[in-house]
């Protein structure tokens, strides 16, 4: 189909915000998956934004969530950058959202990012950050006035980004018409709405956005109002999950279709499989895709108490709670704590649990001083578990609170070796209970317990001293800091093949569930739907 001169390689979009916020992940889309011919960034301000604290996203009921980013975006300069790097195929069209809290600043920003954009969504719907968004869309006098002044700076399609919650859409539409619009998308998500757990807010915004199969009604009729009173293309989006879904926006007269919360827990494989799916429902009049959208992920939150804090060094703790979780190894969990926020941790053991912390931030530094029987909130899993051949020999490597993230690994597999490096002798913990379970190799940087050197040093020089066989049987599990990560991978190729290499690098997690895209790793894998532990691509 032609969009704005363009042959598109198909009828699909992901809305702005959702899977698609990180440079790699949209470049693997441009690379995988033909069928969404429209891809929309993440929202981009002038200047970088963090956003509002985790949690951002909440389940209410399947398939139905609110959510509270909070317009988080690097900026348009580092985003001007970024996607100027990004190789866009021929039949694919890069619509770039951005947002301002002014006309000047919608201005500034589709002039800086117009030269590396096909066309540029106006976000004039976000419900739920402040003086942005849907405070601006719904004036349609202010509508016309942004769209009129961007159309005026820039010379490619302006594609205004409709609110729902509005009484009259149609005037908002129209106002954007007569500012020049080439085009519309309707709708953003609703309210802002509010979910609650244990009687405290879950978002940390306190409401937010609603979006999911709950919402489908609702952009239904906003987008056959729409093309009522206009005939430019129409981007329809809001609660679709299946080929009968994209047939009745057709219906009401949407060109281009928009899917977002229906990729929820879905892998970057999945995702390629669901919308190669969906395009094949719309030629046979099949319904296929609407199946293998997620309605069993599970954000709700079991209460747990603490039942020790033990320092290890000045900012390393080891907490203790006072139940099990379900987790397998190379699976994750959320620790929330209402007011402070939420963060996800490997378990260093499941019965009873406990993790690691590191004093890293804000919520970690709380979490060192946290009292005996103070209450917390656990979600999860999330994850993929490990899943090694079973004569595997495994290889752990970790730095930092990596450990946690892999003891489980020797433990329920066995076979297994334990690299462990820090710093001094004094960031070293849980060693007693690795030794319980493998053999333990330590490295410390100043040489104040065991190997005096880099853990990465003394991995190479122990596989050095492994015949070809045995290296070929090995599978290596690595977790920590980004550089020891990568110098471990970087020493383990030397002698294995990368299918034998997992690793796990501490990438920010928001969401947990592939969403939000903040745990995008560089080849456009996100860890938190994809891991944690991503198996090493050959070259």
């Amino acid at each position: 189909m032609d969009f704005f001169g363009r042959t598109l390689s198909g009828p699909f979009t992901i809305p702005s915000g959702i899977v698609s916020t990180a440079t790699p992940i949209i470049q693997y889309i441009f690379d995988h998956m033909p069928e969404v011919g429209v891809v929309t960034t993440k929202s981009i301000g002038l200047e970088p934004r963090a956003g509002y604290r985790e949690p951002v996203l909440s389940q209410y009921a399947p398939g139905c969530f609110v959510n509270a980013v909070g317009l988080t975006n690097p900026g348009a300069h580092a985003s001007l950058e970024t996607l100027g790097q990004l190789r866009v195929p021929e039949d694919r069209f890069l619509l770039t959202s951005i947002f301002g809290g002014s006309v000047e600043e919608f201005v500034e920003v589709a002039t800086l990012l117009a030269p590396v954009s096909h066309g540029l969504e106006l976000n004039l719907s976000c419900p739920h950050a402040r003086g942005y968004g849907m405070a601006m869309g719904q004036d349609p006098e202010l509508v016309r006035e942004i769209t009129a002044a961007v159309k005026a700076a820039v010379d490619i399609p302006v594609i205004p980004k409709l609110t729902p919650n509005t009484d009259d859409i149609t005037g908002i539409a129209r106002a954007a018409v007569a500012g020049g619009a080439d085009g519309l998308c309707a709708i953003n998500t609703v309210g802002p709405g509010y979910t609650s757990a244990h009687g405290h807010p879950v978002l940390s915004n306190g409401a937010g956005g609603i979006s999911g199969k709950g919402v489908l009604p609702i952009g239904l009729k906003c987008v056959r109002e729409v093309r009522a009173v206009t005939d430019v293309p129409i981007i329809g989006c809001g609660g679709v999950s299946s080929a009968a879904d994209v047939r009745a926006y057709r219906d009401v007269g949407a060109d281009i279709i928009g899917v977002g919360s229906a990729l929820v827990g879905l892998t970057t494989d999945e995702i390629a499989t669901y919308f190669s799916t969906l395009a094949a429902d719309l030629e046979t009049g099949s319904d296929r895709a609407g199946p293998q959208v997620r309605y069993d992920i599970d954000m709700d939150f079991t209460p747990v108490s603490l039942v020790s804090n033990e320092r290890v060094c000045e900012d390393i703790a080891l907490l203790t709670f006072d139940r099990k979780v379900n987790v397998q190894a190379g699976e994750f969990i959320f620790l929330w704590i209402p007011g402070l926020g939420e963060k996800p941790f490997s378990a260093l053991t499941d019965d009873p649990f406990s993790l690691v912390v590191i004093d890293v931030g804000e919520f970690t530094h709380a979490l060192m001083d946290l009292p005996k029987g103070a209450q917390a909130y656990v979600r999860g899993p999330h994850g993929i578990p490990v899943d090694p051949a079973e004569d595997a020999r495994i290889m752990a490597v970790a730095g930092g609170t990596g450990l946690a993230a892999v003891y489980q690994v020797a433990r329920d597999f066995g076979n297994a070796e334990i690299f462990a490096g820090a710093r001094t002798a004094q960031r070293l913990y849980f060693l007693d209970e690795c030794r319980a379970i493998a053999q333990v190799h330590v490295a410390t940087d100043d040489g104040s317990a065991g190997y005096n050197g880099l853990v990465t040093e003394m991995l190479r020089e122990h596989l050095e001293k492994l015949s070809g066989e045995d290296r070929a049987k090995l599978v290596f599990y690595n977790c920590g800091p980004a550089p020891m990560v990568r110098a471990a991978i970087a020493v383990q190729r030397e002698f294995c093949a990368a299918d034998q290499i997992f690793s796990a690098i501490d990438y920010l997690t928001k969401c947990g569930v592939g969403i939000c895209g903040a745990c995008a790793a560089p080849d456009g894998r996100r860890l938190c739907v994809d891991g944690p532990f991503l198996q090493e691509l050959p070259n």
